[in-house]
C-alpha cells in the first residue's frame, strides 16, 4: 500500500484495490491499520478528485509518519541523512572528529545530528513506518555464508555462531531501539550515487572514492555487487607499485599507498611542497605550483590505469569519482581521463562516461537509507543482512 501511494500519489480505496488485486476485506483491514498508525492520512479536499456528488475519499502518505535514517561513520567525520515515508529527503548533516574518537562518542554525536534533522531530541524521534537505520562503516564487512547458512543455504545448528555485531550496531540499537543494517560505507556511497547522484539510472557503474582510504563499489547489470563474502569494491588494494610502500591491508604498493589523502600529502611535502590538508593543496594547484601539478599528474595516471583495468573486466558505462582528493579538479581528473583513454580497449573508449560525484559527504548515509528501504532494483539481489526480517518493507503488508 505504501509503495502504491508513493508511486501514484493520492488514491481512493477503490483505485488501490485495482492496483493491488486484494480482496475488499483484506484491503480495508490493511488500510485501517496504516491509518491508525499514522502512515497514511486522508488527502485534503483540494487533493480530492472532483465530480458529481460526494467525491470518493482519497488516501495519501503522511510525510510526518516517520523517517528512515542513514549514518556514515567515516574515518574522520560523521555524516547523517534522513528521508520521510514519502522518500523525500528531510535533510543531512556532517561533523568532523578525531580519527581515534571512541565508538560511544561517535554514536552520541550521531544521535545529536539525527535529532538536529528531525527537529526533536532523540527521545522524541519517530522512525514510525520505516523503523530502521542504515549504517556505513570503514573497512570490509566480511561474512562467511557457509557458517551462516549451512551447505544448503539454511541455518545449520552445528554451524559456528555468526560474527559478533559491529560496535556501531550494538550502540545504535541500544539508543534507538530499532534494527541497524550495516555495510561498507564506500559501497553504500556507490549505491547513493547510482540512485540519487551522478550515475542515477545507470545499470553498470564503477564508483571510486579517493579519501583517507581508497575504495569503491560496482553496479553490475542493474544490481549493487557485494561479492561472495562482502569483499567487492576494494580497488584501493590493487597493486600499482610492486615492492612499493607497505599498505594497511598487509600488502605493498597498493593504490591506497599512492592515491589516499595521506599518501598524496606526504609525497607533496617530500617534493618540497607545504600543505597540511587538501584545501592547501588545492591552493597550490590553483597557483600553478609545479610540484603539486607534477605529483597529481602521476597519481591521476595510476588511478586511470586501475580504472581502465577494471573497465576492461567489467564493462561499465559510467565511472563516478568522488572523495576529497577530487577537489583538486582538472589537475587530477585530466590525467585520469588520459590514462583511461590510453588503457581502455579502443572499442570501449567512447562508451565510458567519467563523472564527478554529486552527493558529496552524505553519499554513504543516503546509501544506508537505500539499504533500509531495500526497494531500489539495484538491491534486488543484494543480501541486506539478518535485521531485514525485522524491518517492515515499504511494499510489504502485515497480513498473510
Amino acid at each position: 500500500m505504501l509503495g502504491l501511494l508513493r508511486k501514484h500519489g493520492p488514491l481512493s480505496r477503490g483505485e488501490l484495490g485495482k492496483h493491488c488485486g486484494l480482496s475488499r476485506t483484506t484491503l480495508y483491514d490493511i488500510l485501517a491499520e496504516l491509518v491508525a498508525e499514522g502512515a497514511v492520512v486522508t488527502a485534503t479536499s483540494q487533493d480530492a478528485p472532483r465530480g458529481r456528488g460526494r467525491p470518493a475519499e482519497t488516501l495519501t502518505l503522511n510525510p510526518d509518519a516517520g523517517q528512515a535514517i542513514g549514518i556514515d561513520f567515516a574515518r574522520r567525520g560523521l555524516h547523517v541523512a534522513a528521508v520521510n515515508v514519502a522518500h523525500e529527503i528531510v535533510g543531512s548533516a556532517s561533523e568532523p572528529h578525531d580519527a581515534d574518537l571512541p565508538w560511544e562518542e561517535r554514536v552520541a554525536l550521531a544521535e545529536r545530528l539525527v535529532g538536529s534533522l528531525t527537529g526533536a531530541g532523540s527521545g522524541a524521534l519517530r522512525l514510525g513506518a520505516l523503523s530502521a537505520i542504515g549504517v556505513g562503516v570503514v573497512g570490509a564487512q566480511v561474512e562467511d555464508r557457509r557458517e551462516q547458512h549451512g551447505e544448503h543455504g539454511q541455518q545449520d545448528e552445528q554451524d559456528e555462531p555468526d560474527p559478533a555485531p559491529h560496535p556501531a550496531q550494538l550502540l545504535l540499537r541500544r539508543r534507538f531501539g530499532v534494527p541497524v543494517l550495516l555495510d561498507n560505507n564506500t559501497r553504500l556511497a556507490a549505491l547513493g550515487e547510482a540512485i540519487w547522484g551522478a550515475a542515477a539510472g545507470g545499470q553498470d557503474v564503477l564508483y571510486l572514492r579517493l579519501s583517507h582510504g581508497v575504495g569503491g563499489g560496482l553496479v553490475v547489470g542493474g544490481s549493487l555487487h557485494r561479492g561472495a563474502y562482502g569483499l567487492s569494491g576494494e580497488f584501493g588494494h590493487i597493486t600499482v607499485e610492486p615492492g612499493g610502500a607497505r599498505c594497511d591491508c598487509g600488502g605493498t604498493g597498493c593504490l591506497e599507498t599512492v592515491a589516499s589523502i595521506r599518501a598524496v600529502l606526504d609525497a607533496y611535502r617530500g617534493a618540497g611542497g607545504r600543505a597540511a590538508d587538501i584545501p592547501e593543496l588545492v591552493k597550490a594547484v590553483r597557483a600553478g605550483e609545479t610540484a603539486a601539478l607534477t605529483l597529481l599528474s602521476g597519481v591521476g595516471a595510476r588511478i586511470g590505469e586501475v580504472l581502465a583495468a577494471v573497465c576492461n573486466a567489467i564493462g561499465p558505462s559510467v565511472i563516478v569519482i568522488g572523495g576529497e582528493l577530487t577537489e583538486t579538479g582538472p589537475a587530477l581528473i585530466g590525467p585520469i581521463e588520459r590514462a583511461l583513454h590510453d588503457h581502455v580497449m579502443p572499442v570501449s573508449r567512447h562508451r565510458v562516461s567519467l563523472r564527478r560525484a554529486t552527493l558529496g559527504e552524505v553519499a554513504g548515509a543516503l546509501g544506508g537509507i537505500a539499504l533500509v528501504l531495500h526497494e531500489s532494483p539495484l538491491l534486488s539481489r543484494y543480501p541486506a543482512g539478518p535485521d531485514l526480517a525485522e524491518v517492515p518493507s515499504m511494499t510489504q503488508t502485515r497480513h498473510p
